[in-house]
């Protein structure tokens, strides 16, 4: 029986024998390890599927908590395989009821070295980088369970440059035309293929990207870009603000390095974002 319809049936409070599973049709163990397999077991659902087969009532069993590993879950693996909570965070509900269920079998020697191969299959070293797989191969961080919430960022990069570019930038006469509008359209443009920039970035379909300019303060001949991001999703977009901020910045330099090629860009940085598990941040002021 799959480790899927097991948890379907604990949800449940049932028990159905190996011979009463193996004598269901193919359909209904299929659709059984697919309740198994969601975010929220839906228990009636598992009731009435299997309504007809011989099945026994036995205690439901909860799930363990998404926020961190239970004790003697973390006190089994031992300090040799960590489990933060951060790493635990990002398992499925399917991954983190295997591991608990591996677990609760005892403490006898092949008991637990079916746990640790447990943990090294579905943790392996994310322990270490969530970005990691367990044979070190890398990977995009789950996000499938992680509840979709309106998510905000806002990213700033400066352009520093020769006097007579930034004449050139405020009259709106530079060789190549409309510096602004070009870099805003870039800016806008970046935001929305961060995955493509970045490779182990979520694609986002964003609801709004602004890219702004102003002079900025206490810097002379500088620009300053800021690009604001918003998504309704379960990732942030703070890469997407940042990567809109640069993308603008970068076109500003080809648009007008034919009047000045020193110029420089920076920083970039992160000024505030707000919305998923991390809630708030806001870039403390400048000393």
């Amino acid at each position: 029986m799959s480790l899927s319809a097991r948890r379907a049936l604990d949800r449940a409070g049932l028990k159905l024998s190996l011979p009463s599973y193996q004598a269901l049709p193919l359909e209904t163990r299929r659709s059984l390890s697919e309740l198994g397999e969601a975010p929220l077991v839906d228990e009636r659902a598992v009731s009435e599927l299997l309504k007809g087969a011989t099945t026994e009532p036995l205690d439901k069993i909860s799930e363990p908590s998404p926020s961190a590993a239970p004790d003697h879950l973390i006190e089994a693996l031992g300090p040799e395989r960590p489990l933060a909570p951060k790493v635990w965070q990002s398992l499925s509900p399917l991954d983190r009821y295997a591991l608990v269920k591996c677990e609760a079998r005892g403490r006898a020697r092949s008991d637990l070295f079916r746990l640790h191969l447990a943990y090294e299959e579905i943790v392996g070293a994310t322990a270490l980088s969530t970005h990691l797989g367990h044979d070190g191969a890398l990977r995009m961080v789950r996000i499938t369970d992680k509840p979709e919430t309106k998510r905000r960022a806002v990213a700033e990069s400066f352009v520093t440059m020769s006097e007579v570019a930034f004449s050139a930038l405020e009259r709106n006469d530079a060789p190549k035309g409309n510096v602004l509008e070009v870099a805003r359209l870039a800016g806008i443009m970046g935001a929305k293929k961060t995955s493509d920039w970045i490779p182990l970035c979520h694609p986002l379909a964003l609801s709004h990207v602004n890219i702004s300019f102003s002079p900025a303060e206490n810097r002379k001949n500088t620009l300053r870009i800021l690009c604001e991001t918003e998504v309704r999703a379960g990732t942030g977009v703070e890469m997407e603000a940042m990567v809109g901020a640069s993308a603008a910045a970068l076109t500003i330099y080809d648009m007008l390095k034919g009047i000045d090629r020193a110029m420089t860009l920076g920083p970039t940085r992160l000024i505030s974002k707000s919305g998923g598990q991390s809630d708030f941040f806001v870039r403390a002021e400048d000393p």
